[in-house]
């Protein structure tokens, strides 16, 4: 689109919720500049016009600090002969960019940059080895060298007059400034209605749509929020969705239906079978472009095909883990450390030795055996795997090893033959906000690292795959910064998480409906690659198939995979990212 005034030209992808609210800001400075009685005049009732007023008003950088929403957008100024590349806060839509053979490419999807005739595509092996320690590719690195994604926050300047291959990127916005911003001193309860009162907000301008609008229900503590305050907000039933499975450990379904009964809404449900999975499987490497293991990419991409069999438009509720202390991780890091740190280390590796001994089965029959007797928040999904875990973080030096060992996975550099460690926001300590709690730093570099290339990556293009627009009312950015405003107690007490959520919630759902242990959104990889996927698998993990291609070391590839095979380990993450960029580069490479 071209602006009224004929200078800007925009390609633009997203939504910007507070478009109205933007003409009538734009409307009142024109009249009092124009004189009393004139108007301008719009073409149309569209964001993107609104966002192009707002530029011409207020220059680029100004206008978007006041856009509220998700969007990617290139702007080409034909007075200043200036292109800008700008990404929404939280990193909710993707942009790619780089400079190749003197030509600046940009896109939405990497697929879109290989079609140009001077593409190369060469593979960038630190990034690969970075890919394998995370099973994503953390921003600003792409799997293609000189390929780079703008980061969330960011604005990209590229001035005709620069050389090529130089962009200036600056940010407009900072998560963390806002981690590092002073802590409230306020009560339960005000917190509580002015968190209320701003996710609300949120969801409203969020259900604005000339569409049919639903949201994806899990039955957990973000998604029944979310649905919760929609239907409050709803004159009619709001539409919801939800996948299941058969495996009785990872199906939420049931819980779903019960909160959907309680708050009377138009639910709809699907069972997801092996030969589901097997079925999109063929697709993942087109959906996502790069390497991307996240294994719940496939309840996401089913959740969103049945989800656009009604809908367009579609809520979620990503983003509430990250910024009130949901995952399991933000406890068990913080006792983990606060018990080990002043261990001798002998004493350390013989605990070590004393979890690991016993296999990861072993240890589900005894919690299984145990389970009705033990604490709530000891009755963990998989407790094998996690001791096991643990077993490993017990040697950490500092906690914040303590984090990079809870996320990481491979060792990329040893996986991958030549390749050399790259920095990125989880281990380079100028991105970290100074005096955060241990528990707050690991919160932070979720939001900063995990969120926006692991979980917001799965969402769009699962979404986008099906046409299905994904809306996350969690991350407008307003709700962000009085997230990080509030005391830490007011999100995690006595090792449960997302406190403050809970108890907004109990005003709609009865807590029976919701407490439960926290299961997340998986997938069975496990069982799956020991029965329908493992011919698949043993094709792409063929050891002189790995030798031939010459990308990675076909040794712990190998051993991780015959003791996944003889079920004496459960590898299935480790195995998943190997096998996701195998797919990958048999269709791109």
């Amino acid at each position: 689109m071209i602006s009224a005034d004929g200078r800007f030209v925009i390609a633009f992808n997203g939504e910007v919720y507070n478009h109205a609210a933007l003409r009538r800001e734009i409307e009142g400075a024109g009249t009092a500049r124009c004189g009393e009685g004139e108007k301008l005049s719009w073409r149309g009732h569209s964001d993107t016009e609104a966002m192009l007023a707002a530029i011409s008003r207020w220059g680029v950088l100004e206008a978007t600090k006041r856009f509220v929403g998700m969007f990617a957008f290139v702007l080409w100024d034909r007075a200043e002969r200036t292109l800008y590349l700008v990404r929404d806060r939280l990193g909710e839509k993707p942009l790619y960019y780089g400079w190749v053979n003197g030509a600046l490419l940009f896109g939405s999807e990497l697929k879109a940059l290989r079609v140009h005739p001077s593409w190369e595509g060469a593979l960038d092996r630190d990034a690969l080895a970075l890919y394998l320690q995370y099973n994503y590719i953390p921003a600003p690195f792409t799997i293609f060298k000189d390929i780079r994604k703008l980061e969330p926050g960011c604005i990209a300047k590229i001035d005709s007059a620069m050389l090529p291959g130089k962009v200036d990127v600056q940010g407009y916005w900072s998560l963390q400034d806002a981690a590092a911003a002073p802590r409230l001193i306020i009560s339960e309860q005000s917190a509580m209605a002015q968190a209320e009162q701003i996710l609300s907000q949120s969801i409203g301008q969020q259900m604005m749509a000339d569409v049919p609008i639903g949201a994806f229900l899990s039955g957990g503590i973000d998604s029944s929020l979310i649905v919760a305050l929609m239907q409050k907000q709803s004159v009619r039933p709001v539409r919801t969705f939800t996948i299941g499975f058969h495996e009785a450990s990872f199906n939420e379904a049931e819980h779903a239906a019960a909160v959907a009964r309680h708050l009377g809404t138009a639910h709809t449900e699907f069972y997801v079978t092996p030969k589901d999975a097997l079925e999109v499987i063929p697709l993942l490497p087109t959906l996502y472009d790069e390497p991307f293991a996240d294994s719940s990419q496939i309840p996401t991409y089913l959740v969103a095909k049945l989800t656009r069999q009604h809908v367009t438009v579609s809520l979620s509720g990503d983003g509430g883990d990250e910024l009130f202390g949901g995952y399991n991780r933000y406890s068990w890091g913080r006792n983990i450390w606060d018990r080990i740190k002043g261990l001798p280390m002998p004493v350390r590796m013989a605990a070590a030795q004393a979890l690991s001994a016993p296999s990861p089965q072993t240890w589900d029959r005894l919690f299984a055996t145990f389970g009705q007797v033990l604490p709530r928040l000891l009755r963990y999904n998989a407790p094998g795997d996690k001791l096991h875990k643990l077993a490993m973080l017990v040697g950490a030096r500092s906690a914040s090893d303590v984090y990079l060992d809870l996320i990481s996975l491979w060792n990329g550099a040893e996986l991958v033959p030549g390749s050399s460690p790259l920095l990125v926001a989880a281990t380079d300590p100028s991105q970290w906000p100074v005096h955060l709690d241990f528990t707050e730093f690991m919160m932070y570099l979720d939001a900063r690292f995990y969120l926006p290339d692991d979980i917001l990556v799965k969402v769009d293009r699962a979404t986008m795959g099906v046409g299905l627009e994904s809306r996350a009312p969690f991350l407008d950015h307003r709700l962000t910064e009085f997230a990080w405003s509030l005391p830490l107690d007011l999100k995690i007490r006595q090792g449960q998480g997302k406190w403050l959520l809970r108890q907004i919630l109990y005003k709609y759902v009865p807590r029976q409906l919701i407490e439960r242990p926290k299961m997340g959104f998986g997938v069975p990889i496990d069982r799956w690659l020991r029965g329908p996927l493992r011919e698949w698998a043993e094709a792409l993990l063929d050891e002189s198939r790995l030798r031939r291609e010459g990308h990675l070391n076909p040794a712990p590839i190998r051993q991780k995979w015959a003791e996944h095979l003889s079920g004496r380990r459960n590898w299935q993450y480790h195995l998943w990212g190997v096998l996701m960029f195998q797919a990958w580069g048999e269709q791109w490479l």
